[in-house]
């Protein structure tokens, strides 16, 4: 019996494709909107089919210092070209990317999670100073 965390799997998003890719500003004014970008597949296409995809993204924000983060959003994508027709004969797809705006007021560090389906749970992490 394991913790949950155990579970989690991390590597170099430019070698693997279910890795978490954080984008945005490493520096930025404290109290200000920046964009956030969280996707897989940047460097390696990861699939979108009925069969193997991304189901959700879940991002944290937590300051330095603090013990617990903050959840900044959860996305999920459900539709994979499901169809009565069949696998992949869905008219709807849903793309494993979000972008989000959020201030902060102390640096800290921005945690991605994302599950595949048949991969399980990946996650990755970037630190972000405010100026």
């Amino acid at each position: 019996m394991g913790n949950i965390g155990d579970l989690f799997k991390s590597s170099d998003w430019k070698k693997e494709k279910h890795v978490p890719v954080i984008e945005c500003p490493d520096e930025v004014p404290a109290d200000e909107m920046f964009q956030v970008k969280v996707s897989l597949g940047k460097e390696i296409a990861h699939p979108n089919t009925t069969e193997h995809h991304i189901r959700w993204i879940q991002l944290f924000f937590k300051t330095d210092g603090d013990e617990a983060p903050f959840q900044v959003g959860s996305f999920e994508f459900t539709a994979h070209g499901e169809s009565t027709k069949g696998a992949n004969q869905g008219p709807v797809y849903t793309d494993h990317s979000v972008t989000v705006e959020l201030k902060i007021s102390t640096s800290g560090t921005l945690y991605a999670m994302a599950y595949c389906n048949i991969h399980g749970l990946w996650e990755n992490s970037k630190a972000v100073k405010i100026k």
